[in-house]
């Protein structure tokens, strides 16, 4: 398993997959992150991401069933594994420590 330390991107997607649960797929991550998040990307980068996250063992995947829609096609449907929930965790936890650690008088925009 690759390290687990996640960028940007891949909270992102590691986030979407989560909340796409249980209908994770490429195209719904990339048109979720446009929805939700303002982040437009073309679907190469998004599987990019989803298999880069797989082989961290970060998330997990399944074909599904063929549909009508997609002309008999199956989707590669990504799952969050136990360790992809941790990473998470650890990240919002880590987001959280920093955040709070901010001074009030920061907050504070004053002109010098």
């Amino acid at each position: 398993m690759k390290g687990t330390n996640l960028g940007e991107l891949e909270e992102l997607v590691l986030l979407m997959v989560g909340v796409l649960y249980p209908q994770a797929y490429g195209v719904a991550v990339m048109d979720e992150l446009e929805a939700q998040v303002g982040r437009s990307l073309n679907i190469s980068a998004v599987h990019a991401v989803l298999i880069r996250l797989e082989e961290k063992g970060l998330l997990k995947s399944k074909m599904s069933e063929p549909t009508e829609e997609r002309g008999g096609r199956r989707k590669r449907i990504f799952l969050l594994t136990a360790s992809g929930k941790r990473a998470l965790e650890e990240a919002n936890e880590m987001r959280n420590q920093l955040y709070h650690q901010i001074p009030k008088v920061a907050w504070q925009f004053k002109m010098i």
